[in-house]
Order: C-alpha cells, then structure tokens, then sequence
C-alpha cells in the first residue's frame, strides 16, 4: 500500500510539474508579423523583403528624431509609391507610439481568451 502511495504522489507531482512548465503555442511570430505589417505605413504596397528591411532600419536608428526623419522619409515614399499604382493611403503617417512596438501590445494579461 505504501508503495502505491508513494507511485501515486510521484505521478502527482510529475503531472503538477507538467503542467506549470505547459506553454501553450502563441503564434507569436504569425502574430508580430502581422502586426508589424499593419504597423508600417504603406505596408501593403511594400515587399516582403521592403517591410523587413525597414524593421531592421528603423531597430537601428538611435534616437527617436533619427526614426521621426526615416518615417517621413518612407511617408514620402509610400506616397509617391501609391500614386504610381493609382491607389490612395492616408494622408497622415501612422501617429508616434502607434507603430514598431510602441503601443499596447498583447503583453501578458491582455488577451481575451484563446486565438
């Protein structure tokens, strides 16, 4: 009987264990990809490989006047771009803050449920 105990306490805690180290899979790269690409103004006229290459930029500069002068630069761009293809973007670049991670995320806490 001793013996079944100690068998049953062991599984217990192996289970317990199991469970407090279970990560469910998040989709975090589908996710951050997706909300970089609605975070970057005139992703949907950029390539993939445009989008990543502006991330990677944008990490790079060091002050926030460096990355405030870049996105008006890419404003222009996108402009001049959509205007080519006949397509209309907003007029204003995305508000500061808003994009390569400096609004709300969905940090711990802030989801509704499961995706």
């Amino acid at each position: 009987m001793k013996h079944h105990l100690v068998s049953l306490m062991t599984g217990l805690l192996l289970a317990g264990i199991a469970i407090s180290t279970y990560t469910p899979p998040t989709y975090a790269a589908d996710k951050t990809q997706a909300h970089e690409q609605e975070q970057v103004y005139g992703h949907e006229l950029m390539t993939e490989q445009e989008r990543a290459e502006h991330r990677t930029r944008m990490r790079a500069l060091k002050t926030e006047q460096e990355r405030e002068q870049f996105r008006m630069e890419h404003h222009k761009k996108m402009q001049a771009r959509a205007k080519e293809r006949g397509v209309t973007l907003p007029d204003e670049p995305m508000p500061r803050g808003k994009g390569m991670g400096g609004g709300q995320g969905g940090g711990m806490g802030g989801g509704g449920g499961r995706p």
